[in-house]
């Protein structure tokens, strides 16, 4: 059976977004995302589920530290709803729980409802552990807030599937794999191609090497930059571009990147997930 690799414990969210992308792929937890990766380049998983940024929460920070040094390939992004339930104790009801627990990140995104049911917040290093934590301390006046598949996983009740305050909080996944696949072109679809550099830490280095792109028509839809080497001096950039390598201006911009920049490697090239156009 092929495997997937995620970072987190059962019923955390990154496993309902493998659940959801590869239902016939065996969910292997991982403790931290260098060991969800290291799992692919050993060849003990084909593909690992890697989340990017969430819209409430921002960016992942540990990923974009970790990207310019990976050794695998963006084969696909995957836009996961992020429904914050409320999970209790088979039995318990909203009168019961004076307390709730989860990852930070989650609690914050629950403020208002904790704050309206007068619950005690109590942070946690993730949401799924909490849900287990809950149901190993049989405590009825405790809950815990994590997603669905905890709840099944722990056989716990759901008191609200949606306890948190913005209803359209939502994660970018990125798929990742050992083996560097492209697409192959049709002109009809849309490609978005994922791309990271290095440039010299001189006057417009960033503007010449990004003008390419300009002039040759191609959008650019996410910038972010990096600090190399332990210093402060930006050198590192990665983007998203709208394109295929093998469209004519993709590839002329392509081109005049790699002249001016000291090195290049692309990413990755995959079809954008169809929520993308609602919510980015």
């Amino acid at each position: 059976m092929k495997k997937v690799a995620y970072q987190g414990v059962k019923g955390a969210y990154s496993h309902l977004a493998c659940y959801h992308v590869y239902p016939k792929y065996e969910a292997v937890a991982c403790k931290s995302f260098d060991d969800t990766m290291y799992l692919v380049e050993e060849d003990k998983a084909d593909i690992a589920m890697i989340p990017m940024e969430n819209s409430t929460a921002g960016r992942v920070e540990e990923i974009y530290r970790l990207i310019p040094k990976m050794k695998l390939y963006i084969i696909a992004e995957h836009f996961e709803a992020v429904n914050h339930c409320l999970l209790v104790l088979r039995g318990s009801s909203m009168k019961d729980i004076k307390s709730v627990s989860s990852h930070p990140q989650a609690l914050a995104q629950c403020k208002q409802n904790i704050e309206k049911n007068d619950l005690i917040a109590k942070a946690k290093f993730d949401t799924a552990g909490s849900a287990e934590e809950l149901f190993l301390m049989k405590d009825k006046t405790h809950s815990a807030i994590a997603s669905s598949l905890a709840a099944k996983i722990y056989n716990l009740d759901i008191l609200d599937e949606a306890f948190q305050d913005l209803k359209n909080n939502t994660t970018r996944f990125l798929i990742l794999s050992k083996k560097y696949h492209i697409p192959k072109f049709k002109k009809k679809k849309r490609y978005i191609t994922s791309v990271i550099f290095e440039v010299s830490n001189i006057p417009a280095a960033l503007y010449k090497v990004l003008g390419g792109f300009a002039t040759n028509g191609v959008n650019i839809i996410k910038i972010e930059s990096y600090a190399d080497n332990g210093t402060l001096s930006i050198s590192q950039f990665h983007i998203d571009i709208d394109g295929h390598p093998q469209e004519q201006n993709v590839k002329r911009a392509l081109e005049e990147l790699a002249y001016f920049a000291n090195s290049v490697k692309i990413l990755g090239t995959y079809i954008p997930h169809p929520l993308r156009d609602t919510l980015c």
